[in-house]
Protein backbone atom coordinates (compact mmCIF):
# COMPACT_ATOMS: atom_id res chain seq x y z
CA UNK A 1 0.00 0.00 0.00
CA UNK A 2 1.20 2.96 -0.66
CA UNK A 3 0.41 5.53 2.60
CA UNK A 4 1.18 9.16 2.39
CA UNK A 5 1.15 11.57 4.89
CA UNK A 6 0.40 15.69 3.98
CA UNK A 7 1.67 18.90 6.08
CA UNK A 8 -1.43 19.59 8.31
CA UNK A 9 -2.64 23.19 7.44
CA UNK A 10 -5.20 24.14 9.97
CA UNK A 11 -4.03 27.21 12.06
CA UNK A 12 -1.82 26.22 15.22
CA UNK A 13 -1.74 22.46 14.43
CA UNK A 14 1.74 21.51 14.81
CA UNK A 15 1.56 17.48 15.09
CA UNK A 16 2.40 15.35 12.21
CA UNK A 17 0.13 11.92 10.97
CA UNK A 18 3.21 9.87 11.09
CA UNK A 19 6.54 9.89 12.90
CA UNK A 20 10.05 8.61 11.04
CA UNK A 21 9.80 5.42 13.28
CA UNK A 22 6.10 3.89 12.16
CA UNK A 23 7.56 4.97 8.70
CA UNK A 24 10.42 2.29 9.18
CA UNK A 25 7.68 0.21 10.51
CA UNK A 26 5.74 0.62 7.32
CA UNK A 27 8.90 0.29 4.69
CA UNK A 28 9.75 -3.24 6.61
CA UNK A 29 6.69 -4.61 6.02
CA UNK A 30 6.66 -3.67 2.50
CA UNK A 31 4.76 -0.90 2.16
CA UNK A 32 5.32 2.81 0.40
CA UNK A 33 5.53 6.30 2.51
CA UNK A 34 4.89 9.20 0.56
CA UNK A 35 5.66 12.68 3.25
CA UNK A 36 5.35 16.17 2.23
CA UNK A 37 8.79 18.31 3.10
CA UNK A 38 8.08 19.97 5.82
CA UNK A 39 5.23 17.88 7.23
CA UNK A 40 7.43 17.23 10.38
CA UNK A 41 8.97 20.51 11.24
CA UNK A 42 6.18 21.90 13.60
CA UNK A 43 7.17 18.30 15.80
CA UNK A 44 10.39 18.16 15.67
CA UNK A 45 11.12 15.76 12.73
CA UNK A 46 13.26 17.16 9.84
CA UNK A 47 12.67 15.37 5.85
CA UNK A 48 16.17 13.75 6.51
CA UNK A 49 14.73 11.95 9.49
CA UNK A 50 11.58 10.60 7.30
CA UNK A 51 14.16 9.68 4.35
CA UNK A 52 16.55 7.45 6.70
CA UNK A 53 13.64 5.90 7.78
CA UNK A 54 12.90 4.95 3.92
CA UNK A 55 9.73 7.44 3.03
CA UNK A 56 10.02 9.15 -0.04
CA UNK A 57 9.50 13.64 0.52
CA UNK A 58 7.34 15.33 -1.78
CA UNK A 59 7.30 18.72 -2.82
CA UNK A 60 3.72 19.46 -1.91
CA UNK A 61 0.11 18.03 -0.42
CA UNK A 62 -1.24 17.88 -4.12
CA UNK A 63 1.58 14.84 -4.76
CA UNK A 64 0.58 13.25 -1.59
CA UNK A 65 -3.21 12.93 -2.38
CA UNK A 66 -2.69 12.30 -6.25
CA UNK A 67 -0.56 9.47 -5.67
CA UNK A 68 -1.54 7.82 -1.97
CA UNK A 69 -4.16 4.86 -1.26
CA UNK A 70 -4.05 5.28 2.40
CA UNK A 71 -3.57 9.15 3.57
CA UNK A 72 -3.01 9.81 7.11
CA UNK A 73 -3.28 13.23 8.77
CA UNK A 74 -3.74 14.62 12.35
CA UNK A 75 -6.38 17.29 11.71
CA UNK A 76 -10.06 16.94 9.84
CA UNK A 77 -9.17 17.85 6.34
CA UNK A 78 -10.28 21.10 5.36
CA UNK A 79 -12.24 22.39 2.30
CA UNK A 80 -9.28 22.61 0.11
CA UNK A 81 -7.90 19.45 0.92
CA UNK A 82 -11.18 17.64 0.58
CA UNK A 83 -11.05 18.33 -2.95
CA UNK A 84 -8.58 16.66 -3.55
CA UNK A 85 -9.71 13.15 -1.90
CA UNK A 86 -10.71 10.50 -4.65
CA UNK A 87 -12.60 7.34 -4.31
CA UNK A 88 -10.29 5.09 -4.59
CA UNK A 89 -8.46 6.24 -1.10
CA UNK A 90 -8.82 5.79 2.54
CA UNK A 91 -8.77 8.52 4.90
CA UNK A 92 -7.35 7.98 8.37
CA UNK A 93 -7.63 11.13 10.87
CA UNK A 94 -9.74 13.13 13.29
CA UNK A 95 -12.94 14.02 12.11
CA UNK A 96 -15.34 14.73 14.35
CA UNK A 97 -18.15 14.87 12.16
CA UNK A 98 -20.85 15.71 14.81
CA UNK A 99 -20.88 19.91 14.56
CA UNK A 100 -19.67 19.62 10.75
CA UNK A 101 -22.09 18.81 8.29
CA UNK A 102 -20.40 20.18 5.55
CA UNK A 103 -17.28 17.81 6.24
CA UNK A 104 -19.43 14.97 6.24
CA UNK A 105 -21.52 16.01 3.18
CA UNK A 106 -18.58 16.65 1.06
CA UNK A 107 -16.70 13.17 1.97
CA UNK A 108 -19.77 10.97 1.26
CA UNK A 109 -19.90 12.97 -2.15
CA UNK A 110 -16.49 12.18 -2.79
CA UNK A 111 -16.62 8.51 -1.54
CA UNK A 112 -13.63 8.35 -0.08
CA UNK A 113 -13.48 5.35 2.87
CA UNK A 114 -13.14 7.90 5.94
CA UNK A 115 -12.32 6.79 9.55
CA UNK A 116 -11.93 8.65 12.35
CA UNK A 117 -9.23 7.93 15.17
CA UNK A 118 -12.00 8.89 17.82
CA UNK A 119 -14.05 6.03 16.55
CA UNK A 120 -11.49 3.12 17.11
CA UNK A 121 -12.82 1.25 19.79
CA UNK A 122 -10.57 -1.84 21.22
CA UNK A 123 -11.92 -5.44 22.42
CA UNK A 124 -12.03 -3.38 25.97
CA UNK A 125 -14.39 -0.88 25.05
CA UNK A 126 -11.82 1.72 25.26
CA UNK A 127 -11.25 4.39 22.80
CA UNK A 128 -7.27 4.10 22.48
CA UNK A 129 -6.69 7.26 19.81
CA UNK A 130 -8.91 9.33 22.31
CA UNK A 131 -6.88 8.59 25.19
CA UNK A 132 -3.46 10.47 24.62
CA UNK A 133 -5.41 13.46 23.86
CA UNK A 134 -7.14 13.24 27.11
CA UNK A 135 -4.32 12.53 28.48
CA UNK A 136 -2.30 15.65 27.23
CA UNK A 137 -5.39 17.66 28.05
CA UNK A 138 -5.53 16.77 31.55
CA UNK A 139 -1.92 17.21 32.46
CA UNK A 140 -1.80 20.72 30.67
CA UNK A 141 -4.83 21.83 32.43
CA UNK A 142 -2.92 23.00 35.76
CA UNK A 143 -0.12 24.26 34.26
CA UNK A 144 -2.87 26.58 31.86
CA UNK A 145 -4.62 27.43 35.16
CA UNK A 146 -1.89 28.51 37.11
CA UNK A 147 -0.90 30.29 34.44
CA UNK A 148 -3.86 32.49 35.00
CA UNK A 149 -4.23 32.27 38.17
CA UNK A 150 -0.82 34.79 37.97
CA UNK A 151 -1.17 38.44 38.54
CA UNK A 152 -0.11 39.85 35.69
CA UNK A 153 -2.44 37.63 33.84
CA UNK A 154 -5.24 38.79 35.48
CA UNK A 155 -5.04 36.06 38.52
CA UNK A 156 -5.36 36.77 42.25
CA UNK A 157 -2.03 36.58 42.62
CA UNK A 158 -2.09 32.72 43.98
CA UNK A 159 0.43 29.79 44.20
CA UNK A 160 -0.72 27.00 43.55
CA UNK A 161 1.77 24.92 45.85
CA UNK A 162 2.20 27.91 48.35
CA UNK A 163 4.40 28.94 50.65
CA UNK A 164 6.04 28.50 54.10
CA UNK A 165 3.59 30.73 55.70
CA UNK A 166 0.57 30.61 53.05
CA UNK A 167 -1.82 27.58 51.84
CA UNK A 168 -1.41 26.06 48.91
CA UNK A 169 -4.32 26.50 46.41
CA UNK A 170 -7.55 24.65 46.21
CA UNK A 171 -7.77 22.88 42.49
CA UNK A 172 -11.27 21.23 42.19
CA UNK A 173 -12.08 18.71 39.12
CA UNK A 174 -15.04 17.75 37.71
CA UNK A 175 -15.04 14.50 36.45
CA UNK A 176 -12.22 11.25 37.52
CA UNK A 177 -12.22 10.37 33.37
CA UNK A 178 -8.89 9.81 31.70
CA UNK A 179 -8.47 13.95 31.69
CA UNK A 180 -9.40 14.69 35.06
CA UNK A 181 -7.06 11.61 36.66
CA UNK A 182 -4.05 13.03 35.10
CA UNK A 183 -5.28 16.50 35.59
CA UNK A 184 -5.35 15.53 39.00
CA UNK A 185 -1.84 13.96 39.44
CA UNK A 186 -0.35 17.25 37.93
CA UNK A 187 -2.42 19.86 40.19
CA UNK A 188 -1.18 16.89 43.23
CA UNK A 189 2.49 17.29 42.01
CA UNK A 190 2.37 20.63 41.98
CA UNK A 191 1.65 20.81 45.25
CA UNK A 192 -1.87 22.20 45.50
CA UNK A 193 -5.33 20.38 47.56
CA UNK A 194 -6.83 18.39 45.07
CA UNK A 195 -10.44 17.53 44.98
CA UNK A 196 -12.15 15.55 42.37
CA UNK A 197 -15.59 15.13 42.19
CA UNK A 198 -17.36 12.43 40.08
CA UNK A 199 -20.70 10.54 39.69
CA UNK A 200 -19.49 7.17 39.47
CA UNK A 201 -18.20 5.74 42.93
CA UNK A 202 -15.93 3.25 40.52
CA UNK A 203 -14.03 6.10 39.47
CA UNK A 204 -13.31 7.53 42.65
CA UNK A 205 -11.77 4.04 43.75
CA UNK A 206 -9.95 3.85 40.64
CA UNK A 207 -8.48 7.20 41.69
CA UNK A 208 -7.97 5.81 45.35
CA UNK A 209 -6.12 2.98 44.61
CA UNK A 210 -3.35 4.17 41.83
CA UNK A 211 -2.86 7.22 43.82
CA UNK A 212 0.64 8.02 45.73
CA UNK A 213 -0.61 10.41 47.60
CA UNK A 214 -2.61 10.31 50.90
CA UNK A 215 -6.38 10.58 50.23
CA UNK A 216 -9.58 10.47 51.71
CA UNK A 217 -13.04 9.92 49.68
CA UNK A 218 -16.78 11.01 50.80
CA UNK A 219 -19.91 9.15 49.66
CA UNK A 220 -22.83 11.71 50.61
CA UNK A 221 -25.89 10.56 51.60
CA UNK A 222 -28.88 13.15 49.04
CA UNK A 223 -32.97 13.08 49.49
CA UNK A 224 -35.18 14.55 47.00
CA UNK A 225 -38.41 15.07 45.22
CA UNK A 226 -39.60 13.79 41.90
CA UNK A 227 -42.25 15.25 40.32
CA UNK A 228 -43.62 12.09 39.19
CA UNK A 229 -43.75 9.97 43.12
CA UNK A 230 -45.49 11.26 46.14
CA UNK A 231 -42.20 9.66 47.74
CA UNK A 232 -38.54 10.99 48.61
CA UNK A 233 -36.15 9.17 46.89
CA UNK A 234 -32.88 8.93 48.22
CA UNK A 235 -29.38 7.37 47.38
CA UNK A 236 -25.70 8.02 47.86
CA UNK A 237 -23.61 9.78 45.80
CA UNK A 238 -20.35 9.28 45.47
CA UNK A 239 -19.23 13.28 46.00
CA UNK A 240 -15.65 13.75 45.96
CA UNK A 241 -12.09 12.81 46.64
CA UNK A 242 -9.48 14.38 48.32
CA UNK A 243 -5.95 14.00 47.03
CA UNK A 244 -2.52 16.01 49.50
CA UNK A 245 1.20 15.02 49.46
CA UNK A 246 1.94 12.10 51.78
CA UNK A 247 3.24 13.29 54.70
CA UNK A 248 6.56 11.23 56.22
Amino acid sequence: MLVGVPREIKDNEYRVGIVPSTVRELVDKGHQVVIETQAGAGAGFVDADYQSAGAEIVPNGDAVFGRAELIVKVKEPLAAERKKLARRQVLFTYLHLAPDRAQTEELMARGVTAIAYETVTSQQGTLPLLIPMSEVAGRMAPQVGAHYLEKPNGGRGVLLAGAPGVAAATVVILGGGVAGTNAAQIASGMGADVTVLDRNPEALRRIARNWVVACEHCFRHATWWSSSADEPTSLFLPCWFQARPRQN
